[in-house]
Parts: C-alpha cells; sequence; structure tokens
C-alpha cells in the first residue's frame, strides 16, 4: 500500500469555473480518510483527479512518492469503485471480478486464486455463477468491491459507493467496508455526502464547500471543535443550534436574542469581555437539558420526534426554533406545553456572523 500527497491541487475547467481550489493533504499508508461534503463542492472530481478520469489544472499529485499528473489511470496502480457498480450484466460474478486480471494477462490459475480470495473475505462464493442482475444491491455493491480487491491496488478510491442502497443495506455494508479495511490495512480514500458514513468509516476526515477544504481532522475533533459556521452546520444530526444574539454579563451570563428572550448560560462558559458583541452561539441538541421549574428557561414545545433510542423535541425561545436531543425514558412533554432548558456546562460554540470563524470558547 502507499501513501497519497496531494499538493495544492486545482481543477478549472474551460468555462472558468473553479471546482477543486487548491486542495492540500495526505492520506496515510494504511489510512482510510474520508472527503464529505455537499453535492457540487468538488469532492468527486477531486477523486477523480487522483484517479487520472479528470486533468488536474494546478498543482501535484503524488502516490506512493512518485508525481503522476501525467500518469495515465491504468498506471497508477490503483483501484477505484463507483456509485453505480459499472458491473458487466452480460458476466457472471466470477467473470466480473477476474475481467481487469484477464486484461493484465494474468495466469487462468492466478486469476482463479485472487477471485477466490475475494470471494471469501466478501462472503461470495455461493454467487460466482450469477449475473449482476440475480442480485441485491449490496450483493452488487459486494462485488464492485471485489472486483477493486482482485487488482491488489496501491490504494483504493470509493466514489459515494453506497449511495444507491436503502439505509439497512447503507449500514450493513459500512461495517463490511470497515472490516476490510481493517483486514488489508489499506490506503482508501472515500468520498461520501453522507456525514454518518465519514464519522463512522474516516479514520480523519477532509470537509469540502465550493470546492475548498473548509477542515481536516478526526471525526470526534470535528464535532467537538468545527472551525467554522458551516463545519459546525453540516456534521450533526439534528444540526447545531445556532442562536445569534449578544453575551449579557448581569450577575451571571445570559445570552439575549434579538426579540429579547434570554438563555441562561453556566457560569464561567464564556468569558464576560465578549459581553455586547453580536454573534452566534452554537449549541449541539445533546447539550440542551431539561431543568426543573424555575431552574432554566421555558421553552415553548412544537414538535415531538421519538426515535428510538432518543427523543428530539424541536421548541421555540421567543422566535428562535430550537431541537432538543433527549433521553426516551424521561416523560415526553407534549405539544403546547413548556419545557425548562439549560445548557451542559463546557459545550458552547462561538462564531464571528461575518466570516463564520470559530471564537475561542474558554
Amino acid at each position: 500500500m502507499a501513501h497519497l500527497q496531494l499538493d495544492q491541487l486545482r481543477k478549472v475547467y474551460p468555462d472558468g469555473h473553479v471546482a477543486v481550489a487548491g486542495a492540500s493533504f495526505e492520506v496515510a499508508e494504511g489510512e482510510l480518510l474520508a472527503v464529505v461534503g455537499p453535492s457540487g463542492c468538488g469532492k468527486t472530481t477531486l477523486l477523480r483527479m487522483v484517479a487520472g478520469l479528470e486533468e488536474i489544472s494546478a498543482g501535484t499529485l503524488r502516490i506512493g512518492g512518485r508525481v503522476v499528473n501525467d500518469v495515465a489511470p491504468g498506471k497508477r496502480d490503483i483501484a477505484m469503485v463507483f456509485q453505480n457498480y459499472a458491473l458487466y450484466p452480460h458476466m457472471t460474478v466470477a467473470e466480473n471480478l477476474g475481467f481487469a486480471l484477464r486484461l493484465r494477462g494474468l495466469r487462468a490459475d492466478a486469476i482463479a486464486e485472487r477471485v477466490g480470495e475475494a470471494a471469501r473475505m466478501l462472503e461470495l462464493e455461493g454467487l460466482l455463477s450469477r449475473r449482476p442482475a440475480q442480485l441485491s444491491g449490496g450483493q452488487r455493491q459486494r462485488v464492485a468491491l471485489g472486483r477493486a480487491l482482485v487488482r491488489q491496488p496501491q490504494a483504493f478510491l470509493l466514489d459515494e459507493p453506497l449511495s444507491n442502497l436503502d439505509a439497512r443495506l447503507r449500514a450493513g455494508m459500512r461495517v463490511e467496508i470497515a472490516r476490510l479495511h481493517r483486514r488489508l490495512g489499506a490506503t482508501m480514500l472515500y468520498v461520501t455526502h453522507d456525514q454518518v458514513e465519514a464519522m463512522t468509516l474516516g479514520e480523519r476526515i477532509v470537509v469540502m464547500k465550493d470546492g475548498e477544504i473548509q477542515q481536516i481532522d478526526t471525526p470526534m475533533a470535528l464535532y467537538r471543535r468545527p472551525a467554522n459556521l458551516f463545519v459546525a452546520g453540516f456534521l450533526g444530526s439534528p444540526a447545531m443550534n445556532l442562536l445569534p444574539g449578544t453575551l449579557l454579563h448581569e450577575g451571571r451570563l445570559w445570552w439575549q436574542l434579538a426579540d429579547g428572550a434570554r438563555l441562561p448560560l453556566p457560569d464561567g462558559s464564556l468569558d464576560p469581555g465578549l459581553a455586547g458583541r453580536e454573534l452566534l452561539l452554537g449549541v449541539r441538541p445533546e447539550h440542551l437539558r431539561r431543568t426543573s421549574e424555575g431552574e432554566g428557561v421555558e421553552a415553548g414545545v412544537e414538535v415531538v420526534e421519538p426515535v428510538g433510542s432518543e427523543v428530539h423535541v424541536h421548541l421555540r425561545l421567543g422566535t428562535q426554533p430550537l431541537v432538543a436531543r433527549l433521553p426516551p425514558e424521561e416523560a415526553l412533554p407534549a405539544r403546547g406545553e413548556s419545557l425548562g432548558l439549560g445548557v451542559v456546562p463546557g459545550q458552547l460554540h462561538l462564531f464571528e456572523p461575518a466570516t463564520g470563524a470559530a471564537l475561542t470558547v474558554r
């Protein structure tokens, strides 16, 4: 396996559109790095540049220390798994798995050995004589993974490989890919728009927006310490509550919203020197806690969503909508009732409204 190095990689189309603006990061040997962002952010274009399917406008790409900007895709020694499986419908599973090896001129016994090994690893042994039309979506995706696997490449590139599967199959295939990565120790660059896939699979995550990298870090570091408003809002479901307002220091700390509504804050949670500045306060739904009567602030309950392991309560504080994530064992509030709310100490975020940059919170 090899490591990947992207140094100021840039893609500009003839019409002037900048799809990727100076992407720089490394994928360590044996690392699974996820690239996540909304549709149109440039993540698939970035992956295709690494694969050699898109020309690099500027910057340097190295695979295993070798500059490959002008190296043909077939000579980069990488394997790509596509969103749409790209299986040959007239071939059996075994023939699909071994096709690239036949093109390389490998002997039949060597092909059979690699195909058999991949089939055992991905539990495809009973399906080798079937054609793609006879397979489920999850089975087709395992064949697509197996076809990449048999090539024994220096790195695997995966472009939204689970997006065509239903929720149950996606969860199962996430586990399959994680197991495969752990077993192979493979270098993987994994592109997805799904934050759950990125958070559960990526040892590190690259967050992209509008062709630019917003932040690179481990999943929990991104979640706990987002660098800006975009990362804070993109990662997490339900999304982080963002409350425009000002800090008040009147014997204790309050967050005052534009309509005059106030949210009490834990003592020492914010620097009193920030009082009076117009900022954005960020609070994750799980960090809004239920309080006893008279202890916190009363917010009106609008919608209650029990989702099994947790309950999402949609509230309104003055004119500001909020979402709180509560444990299911608590008595559920009813629509139209009031719920006492407070903030968990040490779990606040502050952002500059103009730039979106995160501020240090003590």
